[in-house]
């Protein structure tokens, strides 16, 4: 058995974005008749046809999950997480470690469903998951900015002298 929390269902996806105001009733319609057309989940589907925007969606599916919600543009992501997860991992998954205390290794992901991740982070750091969700945009920003070589701050400061 693993580790990590399952979460049920609460509501779905659409349920909760028209809650919320984000969505209305016939718009829900709309996106899911597009959806059915087109295929893809309906959270892309939403972000495409501009009805709703990447935070609304993770923040729905944050809710609709159970998982706390991270915007990691001000957040201090810890370098000694980032080394338990390879970057090719990190980019695969769209999973980004940012804290570890004693066996828990908390991440953050666009996808908190996503049990293949889980099991691989499980895996690779043998330790207990612990999830928040973010935006696709914000994890492939830190990703770029936490697995990005080091040096070259220095180098430019070097070379304008």
């Amino acid at each position: 058995m693993s580790a990590f929390k399952r979460h049920m269902i609460k509501e779905q996806l659409g349920q909760v974005l028209v809650q919320r105001g984000i969505l209305s009733a016939k718009q829900l319609e709309q996106a899911l008749k597009v959806q059915k057309e087109e295929g893809g989940l309906l959270g892309e589907t939403l972000i495409k046809l501009r009805l709703a925007t990447e935070e609304d969606i993770a923040q729905a599916l944050a809710i609709q999950h159970d998982f706390p919600y991270l915007p990691l543009a001000n957040y201090e992501i810890d370098p000694e997480a980032i080394k338990l997860v390879p970057e090719n991992v990190s980019k695969k998954y769209l999973v980004l470690p940012i804290d570890k205390m004693g066996d828990i290794l908390t991440v953050v992901m666009a996808n908190p469903l996503d049990n293949e991740a889980l099991n691989e982070l499980e895996g690779l750091t043998k330790c207990k998951i612990e999830v928040f969700v973010a935006t696709h945009t914000e994890i492939k920003e830190a990703i770029q900015r936490c697995y990005a070589p080091k040096e070259s701050k220095a180098d430019k400061g070097a070379n304008n002298g």
